[in-house]
């Protein structure tokens, strides 16, 4: 009996021993596992955080492109910008009548012939710069479209027609009282070439009572959409009241002018001068 007490407890003891081993097995099977996903955590960690680094040099990269593509961009702007005006005359938006003066020897580089149907006079042959013919002839035939009747009196004088101009009418009405309605030399905006004066048939070539007609109301609507401007109206500080005589500006300077509700001579120079680089678009 004594022999069966030693065996149970041997047994018990061998029991003991299994279940110890087996959970130090579990412990370090855990431990184990434990330290593996801890080690593969810390691996993906350390992945994500490259990934994120690659990502964010990339992105910069990309700033760093698209920052020097939209300098490019800019720099090509400003280059093109500037051949585009050296190719304008920078006397177009200048304001003359007894501000700016232009020479005798200032002629307009492109000079064409206004067709004969536009003109009173069709036996005068009468030019315009050539760039701002399109935009006449377009104001002319949209106004005869309805039922208008406009025609044109006067457009480019050099310098030594409107000498003649303006002895004629000194002549006529003495010095003073010319000197309210002419331009000396130099001074007129019509030997820019870009200025016209207005009839009608039925004024037969007069500008007396020129405002009084529709077709005069008609370019006050209208004028502007063809890049025309009114350079003297009413109350103006240079000559008298002019409702026939419409000097080319743009048409982005003129519709600015028209919803402003401004004259050209009402503006700054140097407001005036940032509208020449659009003055033919």
């Amino acid at each position: 009996m004594l022999n069966n007490i030693f065996q149970c407890e041997e047994l018990r003891i061998n029991f003991v021993d299994v279940v110890k081993a087996n959970g130090q097995a579990t412990f370090e099977a855990e431990n184990i596992d434990r330290t593996g996903n801890k080690t593969l955590k810390i691996k993906l960690q350390e992945k994500e955080k490259e990934n994120k680094d690659l990502l964010e040099a990339l992105n910069s990269e990309k700033d760093k492109n698209s920052y020097f593509e939209n300098k490019i961009n800019s720099i090509s702007q400003t280059v093109g910008q500037l051949e585009k005006l050296n190719t304008l005359d920078p006397e177009l938006l200048k304001k003359y009548s007894k501000v700016y003066f232009l020479n005798e020897n200032y002629v307009p580089l492109l000079l064409t012939f206004i067709p004969k149907e536009y003109l009173y006079n069709q036996d005068k042959p009468l030019q315009i710069h050539s760039q701002v013919l399109p935009y006449l002839e377009k104001l002319m035939t949209d106004s005869s479209k309805e039922g208008l009747n406009l025609k044109i009196a006067s457009a480019y004088r050099s310098f030594y027609d409107q000498i003649n101009v303006k002895n004629n009418y000194v002549m006529q009405f003495g010095t003073t009282q010319s000197n309210s309605f002419s331009a000396d030399q130099g001074y007129s905006e019509h030997q820019l070439g870009t200025t016209v004066d207005f009839t009608t048939n039925e004024l037969k070539g007069s500008f007396s009572g020129f405002e009084q007609t529709p077709e005069y109301q008609w370019l006050l609507s209208n004028a502007y959409k063809y890049g025309f401007a009114l350079s003297y109206p009413k109350d103006n500080k240079y000559y008298q009241f002019e409702p026939w005589h419409w000097r080319f500006v743009g048409v982005k300077l003129a519709t600015d002018l028209y919803n402003s509700n401004q004259y050209f001579y009402d503006l700054d120079q140097r407001a005036i001068d940032q509208y020449l680089i659009s003055i033919f678009d």
